[in-house]
């Protein structure tokens, strides 16, 4: 079964970011006056300019897809601009997946060259394949070998994607060592090698979690330069990426504004926060930590929830009983361990709290 061609008016649900930021990327593109390294479809400026955001010469705005230190995109850039792999490190809902995507499209105009790490990704993920009809047929040939992503970018000097590398099996793992020491790809079975081509880079992902799941061998590890995305270092910042995400997809899933909702955005950030944390935002109070990680990720979702549910259910406007059962599904992942930790805390802080008398009655109504 083959897969239908994608048309420039077919809707999807979540376009790959080349296409959702096509206008952005054009006049970059048109406005970048800058040396750019071969292949890449955008000067290193104009990469962090896209990342980061900012205003061109034409007016044009372009918009930002990751809020954080600028110096942490810079060096991700240059590294993709040597030939020396990218790691992106950090908890899971620090964007490593969202900032690989979007410096791929920017650097190479093409995201969609893939990986999806599991346990049960196989070596030919990260090598190539056979058509095996062709293989019975006609016996081993160029033609009947199907590359894979990783293939494809060095031939093509393209950017690969790895997405949580650490999930993968240690022996598919170091099939990238010689990728990325040697840039070439053995193929044993013809006789031959693929070489990579000025403009081939790797972006890998993995997070602090899966310490322990497949560690990088230091073989490997040594052959990526790894750049660690924080979570955001203040609760403005963090309510701001939500806000921007939320309207985003707010938008792709036909909802309506919810101008009325940035209060609420602010409290699941503030919760978010302080059980993350282990202390409220004064300092004043300690709180327990639950079992999840909590994460931006898991805030946009659940604002993201609420929205629907205000729009479906509601009035449109983004309320405390619209988030409350979004936050306790958040929270209390381990029903034995967290629902003390959750009830503890809005016993001892939600309930105390000025303004926050709707948030602590909604919550308690969903939490059993």
């Amino acid at each position: 079964m083959t897969m239908p061609e994608k048309s420039a008016g077919a809707e999807v649900l979540r376009p790959h970011a080349e296409d959702a930021f096509a206008h952005e990327l054009k006049a970059l593109a048109a406005a970048d006056d800058r040396t750019r390294p071969v292949r890449w479809k955008l000067s290193p400026w104009a990469v962090a300019t896209y990342l980061l955001g900012g205003e061109l010469p034409d007016g044009t705005v372009i918009t930002p897809k990751y809020v954080g230190p600028r110096r942490i995109v810079e060096v991700a850039v240059t590294t993709l601009a040597t030939d020396r792999a990218l790691l992106l490190l950090g908890v899971p809902g620090t964007a490593k997946t969202w900032v690989s995507e979007h410096l791929a499209a920017a650097v190479s105009g093409d995201s969609t060259l893939l990986v999806q790490g599991t346990a049960g990704t196989p070596e030919e993920a990260m090598r190539y394949g056979w058509n095996y009809a062709r293989l019975l047929a006609h016996g081993p040939s160029r033609e009947a070998l199907v590359p894979s992503p990783v293939m494809r970018a060095m031939t093509e000097g393209l950017t690969a994607r790895v997405e949580e590398l650490t999930r993968i099996p240690a022996d598919v793992q170091d099939t990238l060592i010689t990728v990325l020491s040697e840039k070439t790809l053995p193929i044993p079975e013809l006789g031959q090698e693929a070489q990579a081509v000025r403009g081939f880079n790797l972006i890998a992902t993995a997070n602090d979690r899966d310490r322990g799941v497949n560690e990088l061998s230091s073989a490997l590890r040594r052959r990526f330069n790894t750049v660690v995305l924080p979570l955001p270092a203040t609760a403005d910042a963090e309510v701001d990426i939500v806000a921007r995400r939320v309207d985003q997809m707010g938008r792709a899933l036909d909802l309506p504004p919810a101008p009325e909702g940035l209060d609420e955005i602010r409290r699941v950030v503030t919760v978010f926060r302080e059980l993350r944390g282990g202390i409220t935002d004064d300092g004043r109070t300690k709180v327990k930590s639950p079992s999840g990680t909590l994460s931006t990720a898991e805030a946009i979702s659940v604002v993201t929830n609420g929205l629907a549910l205000a729009a479906h259910f509601g009035d449109g406007v983004l309320r405390a009983s619209d988030v409350a059962a979004g936050i306790l599904g958040a929270v209390v992942r381990d029903p034995a361990a967290d629902t003390l930790v959750w009830q503890e805390y809005l016993e001892a802080v939600v309930r105390e709290r000025d303004g926050w008398k709707d948030f602590y009655r909604a919550c308690r109504e969903v939490t059993v």
